[in-house]
């Protein structure tokens, strides 16, 4: 009887996957590689419609901070709808929104909440990126932007322009600070400092072509760049300067607010305070919302120059407000921070092992491993020259190796747990579990994760890949 109702779930799964293939768009991404059906979900688990469970560690590309359908989520949402409030209301002002507002501009930055303006736009990120970019070109009266090698901001024209991917240049790229692939070959506190020396010689020099810009506009940890934390010195640096140049700063806090990095904000561990922050994922509580926050001299915008049809959702703020609250007053920020720590820690030793595993980093709960090939160009200097002027100098990493990660992911399918991928070549292994996960399930994630790049390294040896180390001892940084 039970091999009869497994029979006729799996039929049922497999009949709604044949169906999407052969009627969605070919653009779907996360449902090739996850061929699973969510029927029901809590927490960090979701079932399948096969009956199968899995812990995610996805998270709705991190939009759910406190997992799915948490009570005062769920609670929030059935207050709204038993009140009988209006569920879409434009721009208007309701006691749901104004609780909203009130509770967001309590967790701001010093410096900002007291002489900020919020800007609702359309439903998801890529708008508030829209809005923040119109924002600064309308305030200062100029057209350019600044943005970083490896940066996300979304997928509409604007914010696409002003991403690592895109293909018409239309913005100003700078080197953003890594380690382990640092562009000047350093990496570290140098590499920081190379990398902002750069940015303000660019500035400075009247035939650097690149004329004052309307805006700068910054991840402080690059989530889809293949999570790499932005060095706390480097951002108060990049503070600096554009403050001294009159150059609004705009944080992309889209994949790092409310407590995903450690800190209710990822500009609150360096102190920095921008003039825009850019706001969705986790602030609707898995409900679509986007805003943007800025500084109360910017708002020279006239009426309905910007705005959404469904700015005013009453469900999403009212799932905000509680996802807001509940991480504010149960310090889950904190908590993402030590126990995020404690995962990396345990991660790192992944390099150690693994030839394959080039460096485990990250910040908080954003977590990546980015997966090498070990029989790739090795670990020679970037040139001979490189090697006895600079002591400081790296070794060249091995090559991205894709197809490890996307290995890797399949392997953790298998073991139930959901993973994203992430990173230049798609080669970073990434976790975005919720703030509220467990000990318990943490070990469980760290278990399954590595026992999927075992199986992945010993396949990957097997077929003749080398032994020799790259990097000595596992490199992690976080």
């Amino acid at each position: 009887m039970a091999g009869g109702r497994h029979g006729e779930a799996r039929a049922v799964h497999e009949g709604i996957l044949r169906r999407q293939s052969a009627r969605e768009s070919s653009a779907r991404t996360y449902a090739r590689a996850l061929p699973i059906v969510p029927v029901r979900a809590r927490g960090l688990t979701i079932e399948g419609a096969d009956g199968r469970r899995y812990l995610d560690c996805l998270s709705g590309a991190g939009t759910l901070a406190l997992g799915h359908n948490h009570p005062v989520v769920l609670e929030a949402i059935r207050r709204v709808l038993d009140s009988g409030a209006p569920l879409s209301v434009l721009d208007l002002a309701t006691p749901v929104k104004d609780a909203f507002i009130t509770e967001l501009f309590r967790t701001l930055p010093p410096g900002l909440a007291d002489r900020a303006r919020v800007q609702f736009c359309g439903p998801a990120g890529t708008d508030a990126v829209e809005a923040a970019l119109k924002l600064v070109r309308a305030a200062t009266g100029r057209t350019g932007i600044l943005a970083f090698t490896g940066a996300y901001h979304g997928m509409t024209a604007g914010a696409l322009a002003a991403s690592g991917g895109a293909h018409d240049v239309q913005v100003t790229r700078l080197p953003y600070p890594q380690d382990y692939r640092c562009p000047f070959g350093v990496g570290g506190p140098r590499g920081a400092e190379l990398a902002a020396r750069w940015t303000e010689s660019l500035l400075d020099d009247p035939k650097s072509g690149v004329p004052l810009p309307a805006g700068m506009i910054l991840e402080p940890v690059q989530g889809e760049g293949g999570v790499i934390p932005g060095p706390d010195d480097w951002l108060r640096r990049m503070r600096r300067l554009t403050a001294e140049r009159s150059i609004p700063l705009i944080a992309d806090e889209i994949q790092t607010g409310v407590g995903r990095t450690g800190t209710f904000w990822a500009v609150d561990h360096s102190g920095v305070t921008p003039d825009v922050m850019v706001l969705s994922k986790a602030i609707g509580g898995s409900l679509p919302l986007a805003v943007i926050v800025y500084r109360e001299d910017l708002d020279v915008w006239q009426p309905g120059a910007h705005a959404g049809t469904f700015r005013g959702n009453q469900l999403a703020m009212a799932a905000g407000t509680a996802t807001l609250t509940h991480v504010r007053e149960n310090g889950l920020a904190e908590r993402a921070a030590d126990l995020g720590a404690r995962m990396l820690s345990q991660l790192g030793e992944l390099a150690d092992q693994f030839a394959c595993v080039g460096e485990v980093r990250g910040r908080g709960l954003m977590i990546g491993v980015e997966l090498v090939d070990p029989a790739g160009p090795g670990p020679q200097p970037l040139d001979h020259h490189a090697a006895a002027t600079d002591p400081e100098a790296t070794p060249a990493p091995h090559p991205a190796a894709p197809e490890l990660a996307v290995a890797v992911q399949r392997e953790c399918l298998e073991r139930g747990l959901i993973v994203e991928l992430g990173g230049r070549h798609s080669a970073v292994v990434r976790l975005l579990p919720p703030l509220t996960i467990s000990d318990e399930q943490a070990a469980a994630v760290l278990d399954r994760l590595s026992d999927a790049v075992a199986a992945v390294a010993r396949g990957h040896e097997e077929h003749g890949a080398h032994h020799d180390r790259h990097h000595g001892p596992g490199r992690r940084t976080g």
